[in-house]
């Protein structure tokens, strides 16, 4: 597999880790949107949100219990946002599920 997400999980691709467990692993994003900008992926290689099912949706709910802490270890104190792009027209543009957190500033009302 050539997916970007997992070199960086397997340290094939340097990166600036925050958090890590057995289930996630969430680092700085290289072109950050905003102030704080952390992107967290689960360590299994799901494709996107389409792909989230039965076996795997216990992995995504440990992410979203944890991207609180995440958020607040990252100084973000009032507030942030959580986006997750799926799919070509939603410019995902690594084929592995990841959470976008954007803080650190008041964010435009705006989505695009």
């Amino acid at each position: 597999m050539d997916c970007l997400f997992c070199k960086i999980i397997a340290g094939e691709i340097p990166s600036t880790k925050v958090y890590e467990d057995d289930n996630m692993f969430a680092f700085k994003d290289i072109n950050p949107q905003a102030p704080v900008h952390i992107l967290v992926i689960p360590k299994e290689h799901i494709c996107c949100v389409d792909a989230i099912n039965e076996s795997n949706s216990a992995v995504v709910a440990k992410i979203f219990e944890k991207i609180p802490m995440i958020a607040k270890e990252a100084g973000i104190t009032n507030g942030y946002r959580v986006i997750s792009n799926c799919g070509d027209d939603a410019c995902q543009s690594v084929k592995h599920l990841h959470f976008h957190i954007l803080g650190g500033a008041q964010l435009s009302e705006k989505m695009a």
